[in-house]
């Protein structure tokens, strides 16, 4: 039931995901982040069992931090992608996490990325890409109206056009979504949609 999806524009990608934390038939939280900032202009978004999500972002996070912290330069966007398909692969044959990742970058060399890297790790760099089952009408918006060169305005609106077809569309549609952009002034979020907001907890 989680919808993660991204696409690449002139100068930047944007990568977005739903914010619900669910097991079975319960909505535990609708405001849980599933976009890890890897680096200064990297981002990561993942979808997959929680546990195994969180655990294996924040593995990745740490060791491109300590490959900076080594070398004196961070891992390039292409490097970032390669080691965490390296990385899925080894755990395929030993203890498999079930994660799909969107890695989104940006280099000074080579502009913006966006990497497509499923739970077998596989790995493509491809424009526009989804998991989930968000991912049958993102994929059918963007398919339609992604073109190469998209302005982030451009981009946005194609972002809210695949955001509203998921929630009329898809009968256990995630109400809530965060938006993050990588450019060449680093990776921060952009926004969010919000259709429900957790109620606050009262004090005792």
């Amino acid at each position: 039931m989680e919808c993660v999806f991204g696409l690449v524009g002139n100068g930047f990608a944007i990568v977005v995901a739903d914010t619900s934390a669910v097991h079975s038939i319960l909505v535990h939280k609708s405001n849980e982040d599933k976009i890890m900032v890897l680096d200064s202009h990297k981002l990561i978004a993942a979808s997959g069992e929680p546990g195994d999500r969180v655990q294996f972002t924040e593995y990745i996070q740490k060791n491109v931090a300590l490959y900076q912290f080594r070398n004196g330069i961070p891992l390039t966007t292409a490097a970032a992608a390669n080691f965490t398909r390296g990385e899925l692969a080894t755990a395929l044959r030993k203890n498999p996490y079930f994660v799909n990742v969107l890695l989104a970058g940006y280099d000074k060399e080579t502009g913006p990325s966006l990497y497509y890297i499923d739970y077998i790790a596989t790995m493509h760099k491809v424009d526009k890409g989804a998991f989930g089952y968000g991912s049958y009408f993102s994929l059918s918006m963007m398919d339609r109206h992604y073109h190469s060169g998209m302005s982030v305005e451009e981009a946005i609106d194609l972002v809210d056009k695949c955001i509203m077809e998921i929630r009329s569309r898809l009968v256990v549609a995630p109400p809530n979504f965060v938006i993050k952009i990588v450019d060449k002034d680093g990776a921060r979020q952009y926004a969010w949609r919000e259709s429900v907001k957790d109620a606050p907890v009262p004090s005792a």
